[in-house]
């Protein structure tokens, strides 16, 4: 039997993924959280084959969720699954680790595919996700903000100092300046309000 976690910060959401996958005779849902840092205590506390995650989510989102239970380095799995499919997400999601990608519109039968996949250790990608990430591939000139760098600049588009995004992220405020330093060469730019905003007219920032 594989066991799964479903995260979602909706009810509904999670209701319904639960009808879909316990239709299936060797799937099981064994618990759900409707946040990041819950979704990281559920799962270091049940330790389930198969983590489906939801990026979107108030305080710790799915990348940092994801990222905490990757490196706890447990068995589970975690598959990405959102409205969600901008590169900047994409790319996001993969570097913090997650085993797959996948799009809410996915049908019982994709949906079940995909967790049976995860739990073998295979990386399962919604067609046209693993599209995005073969053309990033095929641009290596192009440099690409990392996961941290562009956390780091939405932040700094809401208004936060350094101090506050170390503090959000967890990391030291010389981290934050290191990421920012990095973001301002590979924008081509030299202060932070033309990194949000040139980082912004690319879509980089979702």
């Amino acid at each position: 039997m594989i066991t799964i976690v479903l995260v979602d910060d909706h009810p509904v959401v999670r209701e319904g993924l639960r009808g879909m996958l316990e239709a299936e005779a060797d799937l099981t849902v064994v618990g759900e959280a409707g946040s990041g840092d819950e979704a990281v205590a559920v799962v270091r506390s049940l330790r389930p084959d198969v983590v489906l995650m939801d990026l979107r989510m108030p305080g710790l989102d799915g990348v940092g969720a994801t990222e905490r239970i990757v490196a706890e380095r447990g068995p589970s799995r975690v598959v990405v699954l959102t409205t969600y499919e901008t590169d900047s997400d994409i790319l996001r999601a993969v570097e913090a680790g997650a085993a797959g990608y996948l799009l809410k519109d996915a049908s019982r039968t994709e949906l079940a595919g995909a967790v049976r996949a995860a739990s073998r250790g295979e990386t399962v990608l919604a067609p046209s996700v693993a599209g995005r990430l073969v053309r990033q591939v095929r641009q290596p000139t192009k440099q690409v903000l990392s996961g941290r760098e562009i956390e780091v600049l939405r932040l700094v588009g809401k208004g936060l100092t350094n101090a506050d995004i170390g503090r959000e992220l967890h990391i030291s405020e010389a981290t934050v300046k290191t990421h920012l330093l990095r973001a301002f060469g590979k924008l081509d730019v030299s202060d932070r309000t033309a990194a949000v905003t040139t980082a912004m007219s690319r879509g980089l920032l979702g």
